[in-house]
């Protein structure tokens, strides 16, 4: 289509764009001087972990099955520590003297000491907890600790603010699991920037608990996952890339198992190719998983040299757990050769659980699934002496508890003049003067307000995206259909009057051949709307009649085989942003592009490496940044060790339009995107959904675990 027509609307048009873009950045001023950002994280408002223990001596059952941390946010990823005198020397000096003085017969049960991950208060960090039991109830049986008359000792391992000299930023990654050896605590973070593009930050720190002196034991330029320390505190195992570097896989990770020092992460060495999750059982023993050739993950054991040189050639590496059932991120205690605990998904299951394998028969025994066996179960860890495993599950209504709900969790920032930001719901956008947000969940199309009250659905068929029209009041554009389709899916851009009386009255169609029409953004003025369609076979943008839609005037703005998507219109009218696979069409990889309305000034504004991702560009409402969604920081964390995400990597970052500032935002290990930037400042508080909650845990396990290898007559022995 001939676009000198639209180029001459458009320059009768720019003035008025920036007249109106004045007058809207005068208006708001980003009221208290701040800036607010809101974006989705799929499914994380629904995850309601606790930590849980099972005896492994005796049978399985919902009574003697404790929950150990205390109901508040996300708990996950344990480990049961052998205390030391450094842990010790952190507790309330009655506690430290109670443990160090020997009990006798009458004396209660010994606290149990837990070290864990946690997400709170906007942040993540890492926690120990000393929690006395309270011995069994009237009948005899044990309760949840939370029920039973108990006391907790909780104390912060790490803050967030110990790396924020060397970072610029609180909002760190401590998502792996956390060892302790000695006077050390060992775990993971992502406070230092790879300064590559697609590449993770993810590295192993030791902290000394006594003075906080912390060191970074992975190599610069690499990343690390999964620290695992030896029983003698001397050797840490990691899975690890090496200098190869992550290239975007998304199921199990094809990475190495690496030894070090502990001390200082010198005497580096690859021992394993092809492993992750690696775990001791002594200083020459190592077990881990990987998928094995005939396509089931198992659990494998690798054997150390006790003397010579250490290298792949020199350790002996042995399948551990038989095909025909996939078997997980295993558990080991100190010197127990006799079983471990390890994580399975079964043919003709559907969820996760923890099993004991006995390393000399050569059989499982099933543990969670006789407990709860619609409930997923994750990252098995057992206490030093191998009568305890522990894993995080939901908490949720089976144990008589009940989060609220947050419509928005706010999320650490380094500064006071950002608040950030997780909504319940995906494309968020904000109404012109931040009195109202429109959301989808995929179905439907949803309107509420920014203190969580006056929530409905406008909308309730299939839509994704929504923008606000900046003129008309109560006017939201959305995509209605299917989502990740092709050229010829039918999906049209639809309007909402989100206040129409008659709802029946309030859609009207603004495109009509169904050729993936999608992404709606109206110009500053609401004259145009920017969208991309697949009308010519592949995905490129066009402008439309925001009025009227394309019977009133629809003009060509990008045009090639490849894909230009995801597109929105600075607020000072000047530029158009979006998402494109041009420079590798068909690839998946897509670099955020700027364009003038009138097709002139086309450029890339970044990319995020070789077969990376940048996607939902999103201007500030001063139209000098963008905020974005990207794999630019790599992967933070075995993805099996985590519910299901499409993409288990993302971030949120900003730039500015010359391409300076890059700033990341968030540190998940989870997908987050669709970011949206608010026109006023909301105060960085959690907004709890005001309506009845109906908050349940709930998620799904990772789908390719449902991928289940023939099975020639194998017969698993449990």
């Amino acid at each position: 289509m001939n676009i000198t027509p639209f180029i001459l609307l458009a320059s009768l048009l720019l003035p008025l764009y920036a007249s109106s873009a004045e007058e809207h950045q005068n208006s708001n001023a980003n009221n208290n001087g701040g800036d607010t950002i809101v974006f989705t994280t799929l499914g994380r408002s629904r995850y309601e972990f606790d930590i849980f223990s099972l005896s492994t001596t005796h049978p399985p059952s919902p009574s003697g099955e404790l929950r150990i941390t205390d109901g508040e946010s996300v708990n996950f990823n344990g480990y049961f520590p052998s205390p030391s005198p450094a842990l010790i020397s952190l507790l309330p000096d009655d506690d430290g003297a109670a443990l160090i003085q020997p009990g006798d017969d009458s004396s209660p049960p010994p606290p149990l000491h837990l070290i864990y991950a946690t997400e709170r208060n906007g942040t993540s960090s890492i926690y120990y907890d000393l929690v006395y039991t309270g011995g069994s109830d009237s009948s005899g049986k044990r309760r949840s600790m939370l029920e039973a008359p108990s006391r907790r000792v909780q104390i912060p391992l790490l803050s967030n603010t110990d790396h924020n000299h060397q970072s610029g930023n609180t909002v760190n990654s401590f998502k792996d699991k956390p060892s302790l050896s000695g006077e050390f605590l060992v775990y993971v973070s992502t406070h230092e920037d790879s300064r590559e593009p697609r590449t993770s930050w993810t590295a192993v720190y030791s902290t000394e608990l006594r003075t906080g002196s912390t060191r970074r034991l992975t190599p610069s330029g690499i990343a690390d996952f999964s620290p695992a320390v030896s029983p003698s505190g001397n050797w840490t195992a990691v899975a690890s890339y090496g200098e190869r570097g992550w290239t975007g896989e998304v199921e199990e990770l094809s990475t190495d198992i690496y030894v070090f020092s502990t001390r200082d992460g010198h005497r580096r060495v690859k021992v394993v190719e092809h492993g992750g999750w690696p775990c001791w059982v002594d200083d020459s023993t190592l077990y881990f998983h990987r998928r094995s050739d005939d396509g089931w993950i198992s659990v494998f054991r690798a054997v150390l040299p006790e003397s010579g040189a250490l290298s792949v050639e020199s350790v002996n590496v042995q399948r551990v757990t038989p095909p025909g059932v996939h078997a997980f991120t295993p558990a080991t205690s100190p010197n127990n050769h006799e079983f471990i605990a390890v994580a399975t998904r079964r043919p003709g299951s559907d969820y996760r659980h923890v099993e004991l394998f006995d390393l000399k028969r050569r059989e499982f025994r099933e543990l969670t699934r006789l407990v709860a066996a619609e409930s997923h179960h994750l990252n098995p860890f057992l206490s030093p002496d191998g009568s305890r495993v522990g894993y995080h599950s939901c908490r949720g209504q089976r144990n008589g508890y009940r989060s609220s709900l947050l419509f928005l969790e706010n999320i650490q920032t380094t500064t006071s003049d950002l608040s950030l930001f997780r909504i319940d719901g995906s494309f968020p956008s904000f109404s012109p003067a931040g009195d109202r947000i429109a959301y989808v969940r995929m179905p439907g199309v949803y309107v509420v307000n920014p203190d969580g009250s006056g929530q409905r659905e406008v909308y309730d068929g299939m839509a994704f995206s929504t923008a606000w029209d900046p003129v008309r009041p109560g006017r939201v554009y959305t995509s209605s259909g299917p989502t990740f389709a092709t050229e010829r899916t039918e999906v049209d851009i639809i309007s909402i009057d989100v206040d129409a009386v008659d709802k029946s009255s309030s859609v009207r169609r603004l495109t009509t051949n169904g050729k993936n029409n999608a992404f709606p953004w109206p110009s500053p003025d609401g004259k145009l709307i920017v969208f991309r369609s697949g009308r010519s076979g592949h995905k490129n943008l066009y402008l439309m009649d925001a009025e009227k839609g394309e019977t009133g005037g629809l003009w060509k703005l990008t045009e090639g085989a490849w894909t230009d998507t995801m597109c929105s219109w600075s607020p000072d009218g000047e530029w158009i942003a979006f998402a494109s696979d041009r420079e590798s069409p068909g690839s998946g990889s897509y670099e955020l592009f700027l364009i003038h309305p009138d097709g002139t000034g086309l450029r890339k504004l970044i990319q995020s490496g070789t077969g990376g991702r940048t996607n939902h560009p999103i201007f500030s409402p001063d139209s000098k940044s963008i905020v974005f969604t990207s794999d630019y920081a790599g992967i933070s964390a075995e993805p099996i060790s985590n519910p299901h995400h499409y993409q288990p990597y993302g971030d949120i970052f900003t730039v500015k339009l010359d391409g300076s500032n890059l700033r990341r935002l968030t540190h998940n290990s989870y997908e987050d995107g669709t970011p949206a930037w608010a026109p006023r400042f909301i105060s960085p508080s959690d907004v709890v959904l005001r309506r009845k909650n109906d908050s349940s845990c709930s998620f799904e396990d990772c789908h390719w675990l449902n991928k289940n290898p023939t099975l020639k007559g194998s017969k698993i022995s449990c």
